[in-house]
């Protein structure tokens, strides 16, 4: 069934908006042809020419002119930003976080995609599981890039053993048909101790660099296991010692990945070394932070950036600070005392009282903060803060919303607690803009 393309917005002044298009219109055709999805949407539209076959809101048709002379994207956002129902997946995971959720998680996460448009539009990571050979040639025709490959492991047989999917076999065979089509992408490994970690993760990282420069990068990161898993395979989580194993093991691979290809193309994520004990790696030796966002390389950026903004201390003269309390996880608590030190050493009128919060929504084996729920903080804070505000990572929140992962708000946090919360960016400047603010 063919999924009609409902404008849901226009961006000013494009190519859309010089159109006429409004919010409630619906996209029919591109040139004379129907779309299938984005992908075939965005194809069509990025020709010099084409005509737009429009059904207003008022029911009447038009069919407008483009003339696209500086290949500018069409400026339309749609109500379903696929045009088309996403792909479900179809795996199985051992050690899919999704399938060890509590049953009051808020709904959204209850959906489980793996639709390489997704990818591609969302920069969510797929497993490339559910193509079919005319799926991967129409990637490799319209050159959607870059794709996020939740690689895991290359050993064919430990890779259907981990996704419990016969499909799994062949994600080097397609990875490097993407290569050849000259598509990007970002790789991801999920570290299950005694699974995919020792020669698998070995075989995993020589094979992934063989794809360099199509694949651009690698994060490593460690399985995340809740209280939730009734009849889920076993899994182990890390301890420091097992951590400090997998540092020792990756860290020879960068380094000759470093002479070889001029990067180490993997990266651990920041628990690793913090589990273990291990000092973070400099600024630099993240390059350009291309796996941030999956928690590799937050300390050494915002370490960074910290230094950065203290140079200019003296513009912050003019701020009269109030006292505040910070809530953080167990895994970030050592690092955000430090950041605060390094603030008072300069501000010494600076008054923050940081507070470690653990995880009673998950289970206290999730130690990262993108995971602390309002229930939690509200549960551990009651009665034992004494400060007007209190500061929380704005990764603890739905991206366009103030809504936790228990579904509990920001506002029920400011009503239980009797403060005022301050969404605090991940960067350094915004840091202490909230400290001294």
């Amino acid at each position: 069934m063919k999924h009609k393309a409902v404008v849901k917005s226009v961006e000013p002044y494009s190519i859309a908006f010089d159109a006429g298009i409004e919010p409630g219109d619906v996209i029919e055709k591109i040139s004379g042809k129907e779309f299938r999805d984005i992908l075939d949407f965005k194809f069509l539209t990025s020709d010099e020419y084409y005509t737009v076959e429009v059904t207003k809101v008022d029911g009447s048709i038009e069919e407008i002119e483009i003339y696209n002379d500086c290949y500018e994207t069409f400026g339309a956002e749609f109500e379903n930003p696929l045009i088309d129902k996403p792909m479900l997946c179809k795996n199985k995971c051992i050690f899919c976080f999704m399938d060890q959720l509590p049953p009051n998680v808020r709904s959204t996460m209850l959906f489980k995609d793996d639709d390489v448009r997704l990818s591609f539009l969302q920069g969510n990571y797929v497993t490339l599981t559910n193509l079919s050979q005319d799926d991967i040639e129409r990637i490799c025709s319209l050159r959607i890039s870059p794709i996020n490959v939740s690689v895991h492991v290359t050993d064919p047989e430990r890779r259907v053993m981990m996704l419990a999917n016969p499909n799994a076999a062949n994600v080097m065979s397609i990875m490097r048909r993407f290569a050849d089509a000259g598509i990007v992408m970002n790789g991801q490994i999920v570290l299950c101790p005694d699974i995919n970690d020792g020669e698998y993760l070995m075989r995993t990282i020589s094979d992934l660099g063989s794809l360099y420069p199509a694949m651009r990068s690698v994060s490593i990161v460690p399985v995340g296991l809740s209280k939730y898993r009734k009849s889920l395979y076993e899994l182990k989580g890390f301890t420091p010692e097992t951590a400090a194993k997998v540092i020792a093991d990756v860290t020879p691979l960068q380094e000759q990945m470093k002479q070889t290809l001029g990067t180490s193309l993997v990266y651990l994520a920041d628990e690793f070394y913090i589990q273990a004990g291990v000092a973070i790696p400099p600024y630099e030796h993240y390059e350009e932070f291309p796996q941030i966002e999956n928690g590799v390389g937050l300390v050494a950026a915002m370490r960074d950036e910290i230094d950065t903004e203290l140079s200019y201390i003296s513009d912050y003269a003019h701020l009269s600070p109030s006292p505040k309390t910070i809530a953080t996880s167990v895994i970030a608590h050592d690092f955000i005392c430090e950041c605060v030190e390094r603030i008072k050493a300069l501000r010494p009128d600076a008054d923050v009282n940081v507070q470690m919060i653990t995880n009673g929504f998950f289970g206290d084996r999730i130690t990262v903060t993108g995971l602390l729920c309002g229930s939690d903080i509200i549960e551990q804070l009651k009665g034992k803060i004494n400060t007007k505000y209190l500061m929380l990572s704005e990764s603890m929140f739905k991206a366009d919303c103030d809504i936790f992962l228990d579904d509990t708000t920001l506002e029920d946090v400011e009503k239980a607690l009797g403060v005022k919360v301050i969404k605090t960016p991940n960067t350094g400047a915004g840091f202490i803009k909230a400290i001294l603010s």
